[in-house]
């Protein structure tokens, strides 16, 4: 009698790389692409043990409790925002992610945005191509040496921008739900003050409620029309309407941008900009990086069947 392969519900996309290995060793049920969710609940719910997605899927309260088997949910990516984790918690339900093995990657997309933009590279390459060399020049840029880079959210990502804003001769300081013990950068307890000490602030916070418009039109006020603005976290941190406001009237100097509030739909305002370098969520988007999430993500699910654990467990706050 041959044995029925394990059963997993995609919660959300799952890349066609990792979706391949899966399928070697397991029945993928599609919730996200469903045309009746309720239907297909009704017929796999019980037999679902192990949720999947990417930290974009939507995993709430209600389809977390629909699935009465359910043991671990499993994550490509390292954000976790978009899940219930309260009711994760009341259940016991294992949380993995692929953390770590992208922070290299992304602090490098970080640290070229900053460049990039204090720098104007795009706004050159644009000039350029416009075929305008043989006319007066462009405007000088500014040199990132000598300024004081803040970090709002000074993680593994966080440090590693600051060693390499470091080899640009930047200052470094930072803001975080709490000091750390282990560097001796000029710490603010204050996003409003670090805006104020900084001449670029970078966002490498996570999403979530407790983050959401971190920066508002306060904050970048207190950035002024001096200041730069690198978003490289979440869309969610940013009161996007009031950056936009600033930008277009000239109150906030300039912005480089990872995420957005909509990925798929970016402020058109901001098109025209050359005061601004927009980039598709890319920080690990790279080969690289890529495999290493997708090899990670596997082994957190294949850990799962066969009873030696997941590879990287998400600690889950008690709520």
């Amino acid at each position: 009698m041959t044995t029925p392969m394990p059963e997993l519900l995609a919660a959300g996309f799952v890349p066609d790389d990792a979706r391949a290995l899966l399928l070697q060793n397991y029945l993928i049920h599609d919730y996200c692409l469903a045309a009746d969710r309720t239907a297909l609940l009704g017929k796999v719910a019980d037999r679902i043990s192990c949720m999947v997605g990417t930290s974009h899927a939507e995993m709430p309260a209600a389809l977390i409790n629909a699935l009465p088997n359910l043991r671990q949910v499993s994550i490509y990516g390292a954000g976790h925002e978009k899940i219930d984790v309260a009711a994760l918690h009341a259940r016991n339900i294992v949380l993995t992610n692929t953390p770590f093995v992208m922070c290299d990657d992304v602090a490098d997309l970080g640290m070229t945005l900053v460049l990039a933009t204090v720098r104007r590279v795009v706004a050159a390459d644009r000039f350029v191509r416009a075929g305008l060399c043989a006319g007066p020049g462009m405007p000088f840029s500014h040199s990132v040496r000598g300024k004081t880079l803040g970090i709002a959210g000074l993680g593994r990502i966080g440090l590693g921008i600051a060693l390499r804003a470091l080899m640009f001769g930047m200052k470094i300081a930072y803001h975080n739900r709490s000091e750390r013990s282990d560097v001796d950068y000029p710490y603010y307890d204050s996003l409003l003050e670090l805006a104020k000490a900084s001449d670029v602030l970078l966002l490498a916070a996570p999403g979530g409620a407790a983050t959401r418009h971190m920066v508002n039109a306060e904050i970048i006020a207190a950035l002024g029309p001096q200041g730069t603005l690198i978003n490289i976290g979440r869309g969610s941190l940013v009161d996007e309407a009031a950056m936009v406001s600033a930008l277009l009237d000239g109150s906030l100097g300039a912005a480089g941008l990872d995420v957005f509030n909509d990925l798929a739909h970016p402020p058109e305002a901001l098109f025209k900009l050359d005061n601004v370098v927009l980039s598709q969520h890319r920080g690990s988007a790279t080969y690289e990086s890529r495999g290493a999430m997708r090899d990670l993500f596997v082994a957190n699910v294949n850990g799962f069947f066969a009873g030696t654990g997941p590879v990287t467990p998400v600690t889950l706050a008690t709520p």
